[in-house]
């Protein structure tokens, strides 16, 4: 078998990418397998959903980043709805986890992978990057976002909702008014062990159907919260809301979670890298 060669880097992007500052909030479902078969073939044809005790993987994280470029700098937030899944010839590579064991970072041969189904953008650049690139199913959509911040009042919940938009003919993003669903997680007191899951590989399928995969390093660990080790309210504390269940992503969401609770929850948050502080008085 002749090796395969790479995809092709669409002008005038180059790669990798590089990210100035990443902030994230996930959270994981365990869910029902049939659906999530369904949802990723429709999607990705090659990939088949992993399997963690009976059942599939729904993760749904959200990232703000910033950028630098030659010519200033840009601002992104978007959501990644992803069912974790791997390339359905590799079934025989692949190591028995469990989804505690995943979300460690154990699977060491990095086929576990998140099979996007929907990411929500609000970045025209990143939208069109996500599509030429990496086969992204991308589009547009805004953000409200309540995080933690080191700028803030000391806090460790997160609320996002996501709200409907679209390209204008200049390749502009117009606000719509829809919410579409939102993100919540309140991870006071909740106990958090550091994990590096990455890099973590990414999958996608281009327009002539061949499968993809674009590994993203991560340079230092996330901290997950196992929600089932928490106390009883826990699961409770971390949810997916539809709010709008007539939207292509709103109608996917219904169907892949019906009614599953969140079983994990995961953070990353760029450190500072430099600090303005207080000023002080010159003279009496």
């Amino acid at each position: 078998m002749s090796p395969l060669p790479l995809p092709p880097v669409a002008a005038p992007y180059r790669l990798p990418f590089h990210y100035g500052a990443l902030h994230q909030l996930g959270l994981d479902f365990l869910v029902d397998p049939g659906p999530a078969r369904e949802v990723l073939a429709r999607h990705h044809p090659a990939l088949l959903p992993a399997d963690f005790d009976g059942r599939a993987l729904l993760s749904v994280n959200f990232q703000l980043y910033f950028a630098q470029y030659r010519s200033g700098a840009g601002v992104t937030q978007e959501i990644e709805v992803n069912i974790v899944a791997f390339p359905a010839d590799a079934g025989e590579r692949l190591p028995e986890v469990s989804y505690g064991e995943y979300a460690q970072g154990h699977d060491q041969t990095k086929l576990l992978g998140t099979g996007r189904i929907h990411v929500l953008c609000d970045n025209p650049l990143a939208i069109d990057a996500g599509r030429r690139l990496y086969a992204e199913p991308k589009y547009p959509a805004w953000f409200e976002a309540t995080m933690p911040s080191p700028n803030g009042p000391e806090a460790k919940d997160w609320e996002v909702v996501c709200r409907s938009a679209e390209l204008g003919q200049e390749g502009e993003l117009r606000r719509g008014e829809q919410a579409l669903f939102s993100l919540a997680a309140d991870l006071t007191s909740l106990p958090g062990r550091p994990a590096n899951n990455t890099p973590v590989t990414g999958y996608g399928t281009d327009e002539e159907g061949r499968a993809l995969a674009g590994p993203m390093d991560v340079y230092a660990p996330c901290v997950w919260h196992p929600l089932g080790d928490a106390p009883d309210d826990a699961s409770a504390r971390a949810r997916l809301t539809v709010l709008d269940r007539t939207s292509d992503v709103g109608r996917d969401l219904e169907l892949l979670l019906s009614g599953a609770p969140a079983v994990g929850a995961w953070t990353y948050q760029s450190p500072p890298v430099a600090t303005h502080n207080r000023p002080y008085y010159l003279g009496g």
